[in-house]
Formats: structure tokens, C-alpha cells, sequence
């Protein structure tokens, strides 16, 4: 896959479209220890030039970004909370989360690990699939392994493989569930042998970050389509998003388009309270509410549930029409809902406008 890391790299369209600000801003992201810039050579081909494009608003970074709100988190869902093993994070009780991999093909700009990211860690190390190995062969409450990063298919075929081995070796026949952006970021990874490993290592299923109909490029359903006939089970899950996916026609025809393509809406996610993605957060509220109009325009099959990783750990929660228990005002003044979370506290999440 062709990384794009310069303006001076992206096709002429879109780089000419880049304002002086967002020049100035993406010239400071290193200095400012910020979430990298790079996107795909393919990614950007399905870009806009609109500063409005869905596209657009998910590769080129904003300066929006460099504004951190005070209930912004470093680590919004609290995963440190939760250590089990380097890179492995034990918070529910049957499953694991695995960061296989430091980089991702793009960097999506509504990250919400991109404190995480930013670092550019590579794969994991031998050393560190030693203590991973070792804890899963301790914990056999564990059945499923989520192997997420960055994203793990920026390994080779060779470090998966070695990957699902040490895995497997740990706990014969868990389930391995790989969290991925790769079949939308650069679909010419899904190879003939990359499907052949996953085959070889089921049960194994793919979970794809997908956030608009366009994304479903012909290059795109194609790889899909490869891993699907393959029998592969394919879930998606969406990140609600302002300006890119907030509309009840976006929505239904991005799922009614999965189903058809054999793919299973997974989750559509509120967006987390990671530094700099305000500008990309729904208000809650009209989340709701857009989610409930939405299940009255597409079938169960094609409705995803409807989710918040609550703030600091509290863990993921399903969202409904009467999930907000109460809205109150913090000492600093600011305008918060109480959400209860499965262990039966009450959590906090903002009112934002």
C-alpha cells in the first residue's frame, strides 16, 4: 500500500483544495505531538475537495483538533485501567484486547486512541506475546481474543500468522476477532493468501471500521466479497460522526448496502471523548434521537446496536431512547448526563451543543 505523508503526495485536486490553516496545522503535528497525517493513495482518490466531503473530513486534519475540551481524555475509554499483559487489556470478563499494532494504514481523524497511536509503535514483540501467551493459559474465562491496534493487518502475513500461533498456543480454539480499517484504507492488502490464513485460523472473524456508502468503492467490495465467500463472518462498526455520517439517509443506505454486500452492522458508536474530536461529536441527544428514526426506516437485520464506551472505564453500554437518566451541572459549570453503566453506577457524559 502507497502511504500518503506530505500534501506535496496527495492527487492535485485534493492537495489544491488544502487551505493555508490546514497547511500551518499539519506542518505542526509532529512538533505538537498530535495524531500523525497520512492517508492511503487509494483512501484519498475517494476524497472531495469540499472542506464538507465525508471523505475529506476523516483524512485531512483540521485545526479543530488542536482545541482539547476539559472532559477530553488522553484515554476516553479507560483502558489502563485494565491491564492484564504489555498490549493486552483484560475489562470484560469472557475477552481481551490486544494491540497488535502501533500504525494504521491513514490515520482517521476522529481517533479515539490516538494518544496511543501517535506513538507509532511497530508489532508486537516475541517478549510481549510471552507474557500475553502465559496470561491466557492462566485466565480460561477467556474465550475471545480482539486483536486491534492501530490496525493488525498492518502486519505482514508472516507476523500474523506467528501471531495466531502464539495465540492459539495460549488457548486452543479461541475466537480471534481482528479489528480493521485495511479493507477500506487499502483494499489490495485482502490477498488470496491473506484470506487463506484466516481460513486456516477460524474461528476467526474480521470486525471493519466503516463510516459511509462511499467507502464502498468497487476496489473495496470487491475485497469484502473475497473474504465473505470465503466464510469469513464480516461485521461492521460506525463511529457516529457530524458532518460525515449524521443523517438518517446516510445511515440507511450505508447498512441496507452492508447487508446486501453479506456483511452483519455490528455497532454504530457515540463518539468517544478523545482529545481534539469535538467538532466530529453528535450531540447526544440528537444521536439518540437520529437512531431512533433510524429504526424505523431499516429493517432489524440491518440495524446496528447502538453503543457509548462510557468515559474513564465504565465500559460499553447499549444506548436508547431513555438511557440519560438526568442532566446536571458540574462545579465548573459544566452541563453533563448521568448514564448507567452495567456495573449499575451512574457515569457522566457531556451535554454538548
Amino acid at each position: 500500500m502507497k502511504l500518503l505523508t506530505r500534501i506535496s503526495e496527495l492527487p492535485p485536486a485534493l492537495r489544491a483544495s488544502i487551505s493555508d490553516e490546514e497547511r500551518i496545522f499539519i506542518e505542526s503535528l509532529e512538533a505538537r505531538n498530535l495524531l500523525p497525517f497520512a492517508v492511503t493513495e487509494f483512501y484519498a482518490s475517494l476524497s472531495g475537495t469540499d472542506p464538507l466531503d465525508p471523505i475529506r473530513r476523516q483524512c485531512i486534519p483540521s485545526p479543530h483538533e488542536g482545541l482539547r475540551l476539559p472532559l477530553e481524555l488522553d484515554d476516553p475509554l479507560g483502558e489502563e485501567r485494565y491491564p492484564a499483559a504489555p498490549r493486552l487489556v483484560h475489562q470484560y470478563y469472557d475477552r481481551v484486547l490486544l494491540l497488535a499494532h502501533g500504525t494504521c494504514a491513514g490515520y482517521c481523524r476522529h481517533c479515539f486512541r490516538r494518544v496511543w497511536t501517535s506513538g507509532l509503535r511497530g508489532f508486537v514483540t516475541d517478549r510481549e506475546l510471552d507474557a500475553i501467551q502465559a496470561y491466557l493459559g492462566q485466565h480460561p474465562e477467556v474465550q475471545e481474543v480482539l486483536v486491534s491496534g492501530g490496525d493488525p493487518l498492518m502486519g505482514s502475513d508472516e507476523r500474523l500468522r506467528a501471531l495466531f500461533v502464539r495465540l492459539r498456543q495460549g488457548r486452543p480454539g479461541i475466537l480471534l476477532r481482528l479489528g480493521s480499517r485495511v479493507p477500506v484504507m487499502a483494499p489490495e492488502r485482502i490477498t488470496d493468501a491473506l484470506v487463506h490464513l484466516f481460513q486456516e485460523f477460524r474461528p476467526l472473524r474480521l470486525v471493519l471500521h466503516l463510516n459511509h456508502p462511499r467507502e464502498l468503492a468497487p476496489p473495496v467490495v470487491q475485497a469484502l466479497g473475497s473474504l465473505v465467500s470465503s466464510g469469513i463472518p464480516v461485521h461492521t462498526q460506525t463511529v457516529l460522526l457530524r458532518g460525515v455520517n449524521d443523517s438518517v439517509a446516510v445511515l440507511a443506505e450505508l447498512f441496507r448496502s452492508c447487508l446486501t454486500l453479506g456483511l452483519s452492522p455490528y455497532y454504530l458508536f457515540q463518539g468517544d471523548l478523545a482529545p481534539g474530536t469535538a467538532h466530529f461529536r453528535v450531540p447526544l441527544r440528537r444521536a439518540l434521537e437520529l437512531y431512533r428514526q433510524l429504526g424505523l426506516q431499516i429493517s432489524g437485520l440491518a440495524l446496528p446496536k447502538f453503543a457509548l464506551d462510557l468515559p474513564g472505564g465504565g465500559g460499553k453500554v447499549h444506548l436508547h431512547e431513555n438511557s440519560i437518566e438526568d442532566e446536571y451541572v458540574d462545579p465548573s459549570g459544566q452541563r453533563l448526563y448521568r448514564i448507567r453503566g452495567r456495573d449499575g453506577n451512574l457515569w457522566s457524559y457531556p451535554a454538548e451543543d
